[in-house]
């Protein structure tokens, strides 16, 4: 079987076409607001094999994590063109002749469905910058079937994250777990609105399966991908925004794209290749969207590394292969002012580990302009911590 494309999971509808120039925008309804007792959806310790009884570690993280799942609807508007002669001069032939005639312009409204999932009591809300990142309007689904109208806080295209919020109190959440310790071959539990099916009986899809691989990176559309979590948990489209799940019930990662066989990836349907971004990462978008809304990605770390091999480890003496050894630091670069050195060992950014090239690509690159992140070296036989400022580059330079 031949894989078309990576899908994202954003089930799209077209539901009207209104000519540019008459187009007009309905108002908003009003947001229902319901207070709810909070609940943070606790983890218990796993309850063992889960062929010894129906009640197992996967219901019971079911149980408590579904009533933080939303299902999101947005409405969006797209442009488009329309061929004034309705193709009947579609051939090559014709085209030299046909191209400076005036296309018609059209905004077409565009629904579409995905999911998230609350990570506060008050509100805020983790789905795709590919779900909501464009909509103009966007209504949340509880599972207590209530609806909420939603803004956007701040959403980030490059990494697929967007963070909304509705008003209220006391809404139930997920906890997080530190993705960076996600087991190959553990269970992990999507939860989804496929196809819209949320808004059929207000509780998400669940399905089951096993962390398939870590560390999967690639570029797709625009955005970048990296460090990805493998599932062969089923997801479909309208997944997107969903989480990701231990048996424990922690969030280990954000449902994201599947490879699918689809030409076009509309209606994509899970072939058990699935990829969520990792939580440790979302959480890091997370914290920068909430002070600003926007990510300013322009600037220079000016480091270059180098991943430790046995040769290196001999020649540093070192016992084990941690870290990354920088070869080169640029002039006037973050890297520079920090203190950082030629030589040094680089162990942890912000509280990562870092023991690829790839690690420490993945940190920096979620950064932004003005950004301090703590940095952890071995400078001979001393451990010692340097705060490095994310500042902006210079025009042309990276």
């Amino acid at each position: 079987m031949k894989f078309r494309r990576l899908a994202a999971l954003l089930f799209l509808s077209q539901l009207s076409t209104i000519p540019l120039l008459s187009c007009t925008r309905t108002a908003p309804e009003a947001p229902i607001y319901t207070e709810v007792k909070s609940q943070v959806a606790t983890p218990r310790e796993s309850m063992g094999d889960i062929t010894s009884s129906r009640q197992n570690a996967i219901t019971e993280a079911v149980k408590i994590c579904s009533p933080a799942v939303v299902g999101i609807s947005v409405t969006e508007v797209q442009q488009y063109s329309s061929d004034p002669f309705g193709g009947m001069f579609n051939d090559p032939f014709f085209e030299q002749f046909m191209r400076n005639f005036p296309r018609r312009m059209y905004n077409q409204e565009v629904h579409g469905l995905g999911t998230g999932f609350l990570m506060s009591s008050d509100g805020f809300i983790l789905t795709n910058d590919h779900v909501a990142g464009s909509a103009k309007k966007i209504v949340v689904s509880m599972t207590n079937g209530e609806k909420y109208d939603a803004e956007i806080i701040g959403t980030d295209k490059t990494a697929d994250v967007a963070l909304l919020k509705i008003k209220g109190k006391n809404f139930p959440y997920l906890k997080f777990t530190n993705s960076d310790d996600v087991i190959i071959g553990e269970w992990a539990i999507a939860f989804g609105n496929p196809f819209g099916l949320f808004d059929i009986n207000a509780k998400p899809t669940i399905t089951v399966g096993v962390v398939s691989n870590t560390g999967v990176s690639f570029p797709q559309e625009g955005r970048v991908y990296r460090n990805m979590i493998q599932t062969d948990a089923a997801i479909s489209s309208g997944n997107s925004g969903g989480p990701l799940v231990n048996s424990n019930g922690e969030v280990i990662g954000m449902n994201t794209v599947i490879f699918s066989t689809s030409q076009n990836g509309r209606g994509a349907g899970s072939i058990g290749i699935g990829f969520s971004i990792p939580i440790n990462r979302v959480k890091r978008i997370v914290d920068l969207l909430k002070n600003g809304g926007k990510i300013d990605r322009e600037f220079t770390p000016g480091l270059l590394v180098q991943e430790i091999d046995e040769r290196i480890a001999r020649s540093y003496k070192l016992d084990k292969k941690e870290g990354v050894v920088v070869v080169q630091v640029s002039k006037n670069s973050s890297a520079e002012a920090a203190g950082i050195e030629p030589g040094d060992i680089l162990l942890e950014v912000d509280g990562a580990k870092i023991n690829r090239t790839d690690d420490l690509q993945v940190v920096i690159s979620d950064g932004a302009v003005g950004q301090t992140l703590s940095v952890t070296l071995l400078r001979g036989d001393e451990k010692i911590t340097k705060k490095m400022k994310l500042e902006k580059a210079e025009k042309g330079r990276r």
